[in-house]
């Protein structure tokens, strides 16, 4: 255990337990609620021309689709888990010290190498808790077809459901009178009141 600490505390791992240490802060902040991981930072898409260098770097090697600061994470676990092993087996088989540092800083970089992909692997299956669905709004409803529930519609009262981005809605609607508007009939909405969250259709044909 004492040798593991010192390999943690020497180079090269110094700069990734470093780096480990600011995550480990970072996300002790979100915990209490002082810094938001999902909004706070960047975020990385498919639209590399808003972003920084780093960031376009990383979605280039299929680490998008999730916050930036996720991705930091898993990059500094996974290049300090690296580089801690290599250092812990490998550099003391270097002779000299001169030697060693070269090799300590091959280490340091190939650790990182490593842990792209390694990353990219991992941050597939977190992409999917990280899909933003925009919400309907009251006016995207405007134009759309609908299909009345209710015996019939008047000036105040009547039901109908809509189909909007995949989801239903079950929607309060008005109608001038006389109309069609029967259960099953279809209809298209043509105005939104705020006023009494209601919208105003009138019959498709």
């Amino acid at each position: 255990m004492s040798s593991f600490a010192a390999v943690a505390f020497a180079y090269p791992t110094a700069i990734y337990s470093t780096l480990l240490g600011i995550v480990l802060c970072y996300w002790l902040l979100a915990m209490f609620g002082l810094v938001d991981f999902e909004h706070g930072g960047l975020e990385l898409d498919g639209d590399v021309g808003d972003i920084g260098t780093l960031a376009s770097y990383l979605v280039a090697f299929g680490l998008g689709g999730v916050p930036f600061s996720v991705v930091v994470s898993l990059l500094t676990l996974i290049a300090w888990t690296l580089c801690s092993l290599a250092a812990l087996w490998l550099l003391p088989l270097v002779p000299t010290v001169p030697l060693r540092l070269a090799a300590g800083t091959a280490v340091l970089l190939g650790a990182f190498a490593l842990a792209l992909p390694i990353a990219a692997r991992a941050v597939r299956p977190m992409r999917r808790l990280f899909v933003t669905h925009g919400a309907t709004t009251n006016a995207e409803l405007v134009g759309q077809r609908c299909r009345i529930l209710t015996n019939s519609v008047d000036e105040r009262f009547g039901r109908a459901e809509v189909d909007s981005r995949g989801s239903t809605y079950n929607i309060r609607v008005v109608a001038d009178t006389p109309n069609t508007l029967t259960r099953g009939a279809s209809a298209i909405v043509i105005d939104y009141d705020p006023a009494n969250a209601r919208y105003r259709v009138q019959a498709a044909d």
